[in-house]
């Protein structure tokens, strides 16, 4: 329960700070909802481990700038 609350959590903080991001650029956007999604997974997939969060959000965004 407690990794289902914290990823709750991460996912609630981000949509607020992307709400405010209406003037990026789309490869920005891209790069950052990667991160996002990325470090949410990886959190998820290593128990809550952070060198999985920041992994996963590393080849998140890595894989949200790439993508057109």
């Amino acid at each position: 329960m407690t990794n289902t609350l914290r990823s709750a959590a991460i996912i609630a903080t981000l949509a607020a700070a992307l709400g405010g991001c209406a003037d990026m650029d789309s490869t920005t956007k891209h790069t950052a909802v990667g991160a996002a999604v990325g470090g949410v997974a990886g959190s998820v997939l290593t128990n809550g481990s952070a060198v999985g969060t920041v992994g996963g959000a590393a080849v998140g965004g890595v894989i949200g700038h790439e993508a057109h």
